[in-house]
């Protein structure tokens, strides 16, 4: 046995009978693809805090001086350009005997992405810096949706049942280690003062990730798929995408219950910008700044990664319940509490209030998101898989698009408004959520 099978043999509970529900090519490297899949997932999320949409990118925009109204684009981009096209681009996956490659070509163009913004970081500034990086970022979410079709059904034939919640828990907590570092090296050599410079050497790092979450990837042993669809019937899908879409949702009960469920659930996602933007007005500063945001989301997923792996692979669905229950109870409290008035201001515990909260929503939605993600892997099998993430993705980013509006819409009235829409809607997902059916255990 070699040192990254005991490795991962060590970190993991095994599941031999998990395992016999593999191809047999693949069953001998179950080890190495885990920790493979691991490391992967660990350069990307550490990538993904170094082009945060909710914090990097819309400081390096105030560093440009770009026009506040771009930077309200920066996360409808950032999130629903990786969904929306998942539908459409599914097809042309489904003809690919090995799907890692797609995900390579994926890490492939979010480097570049990431690279071209941190050239338009040092050289460019306004509003040519604001459009310049607004369109590597819908390049750079082009590239997220190719990563995301095939990342789950890699995994899913590669990982058995009883292992895959786990592996999202390890890369979510080794993210945190990474977002915690950076955000007090961010602190220590930047503060508030940070430079166009100084941020575009951190973009740079993160395009470097992405280079080595590709090359990672690369050795993966993945089992050829054999029930690939010809190219004529790939092209006749491709025009019927949103009939396609409209039959899965109709017809397949647990699927569309998923959707439904998952589209509740995103009061975890949605509400720490806001929070951050109440804090402000509430006078809470001395813990604000890009690096204090940073480290609290670092030290949630660190937390919040390895204990919520092993739950999500006991019960995924109710992962998600409890992280929407307990986001939405929290987001509830700050508005009650915020409207006795003289409670809040600009003192040591209104600071000390905002960051809790702040850590615990992100803390919640790292269990909301490995648990959806170990949900939908469990839930299928093969082309089948694939066609829930990519439908369940493309729907999302429809939903989010919404819920991001209506959420917009109640904040110019009042943040406490968004909150409070958000919390209902959480538990609502909660909800719905206990009627899901039970998909996780081997």
């Amino acid at each position: 046995m070699s040192k990254i099978e005991r490795l991962y043999s060590g970190l993991m509970k095994r599941n031999q009978e998990g395992e016999a529900q593999l191809s047999s090519d693949v069953r001998p490297h179950v080890a190495s693809n885990g920790m493979r899949i691991v490391s992967a997932n660990t350069l990307q999320s550490s990538g993904d805090q170094m082009v945060n949409a909710s914090t990097v990118l819309p400081w390096l925009f105030a560093t440009l001086g770009v026009p506040a109204a771009l930077t309200g684009l920066l996360v409808p981009i950032r999130e629903a350009g990786s969904m929306l096209p998942q539908a459409f681009i599914t097809p042309l996956v489904l003809r690919v005997r090995y799907r890692k490659w797609v995900f390579i070509v994926g890490a492939l163009i979010q480097a570049l992405s990431v690279g071209a913004m941190a050239l338009i970081a040092a050289l460019a500034e306004g509003l040519t810096a604001g459009i310049s990086i607004l369109g590597a970022l819908i390049v750079f979410s082009l590239g997220r949706c190719l990563a995301s079709i095939s990342s789950k059904d890699v995994q899913g034939r590669t990982v058995p049942k009883g292992e895959r919640g786990q592996i999202n828990g390890l890369a979510t907590t080794a993210a945190g280690f990474v977002a915690i570092t950076l955000g007090l090296a961010i602190r220590v050599f930047g503060g508030q003062d940070l430079s166009n410079v100084q941020l575009a050497w951190f973009l740079a790092i993160g395009a470097a990730l992405w280079v080595g979450v590709s090359l990672i990837y690369a050795g993966i042993r993945e089992p050829q798929q054999t029930d690939q669809k010809t190219a004529s019937d790939n092209d006749a899908e491709t025009a019927n995408t949103f009939v396609r879409m409209y039959r899965l949702l109709r017809n397949d009960k647990p699927f569309r219950h998923f959707v439904t469920v998952r589209s509740l659930l995103l009061v975890s996602s949605l509400s720490p910008p806001f929070m951050v933007t109440l804090s402000i007005q509430y006078g809470a500063d001395s813990l604000a700044g890009l690096g204090g945001f940073i480290i609290a989301s670092g030290i949630a997923a660190l937390i919040g990664g390895r204990i919520f792996g092993r739950m999500a692979d006991r019960s995924s669905k109710r992962l998600m319940s409890i992280g929407a229950g307990v986001a939405s109870t929290i987001l509830l409290l700050i508005v009650i509490i915020a409207c006795v008035p003289g409670v809040l201001g600009g003192n040591w515990y209104t600071n000390l209030m905002f960051i809790a909260a702040y850590f615990s929503l992100t803390l919640m939605h790292t269990g909301v998101r490995i648990g959806r993600k170990t949900y939908v892997v469990d839930m299928a099998e093969g082309d089948q898989r694939t066609t829930y993430v990519a439908v369940s993705n493309t729907a999302l980013g429809i939903v989010l698009l919404v819920v991001g509006g209506v959420s917009s819409l109640l904040a110019t009235f009042h943040v406490l408004l968004t909150l409070l829409f958000l919390a209902l809607t959480g538990f609502a997902g909660v909800f719905a959520g206990s009627r899901l059916p039970e998909v996780s255990k081997a």
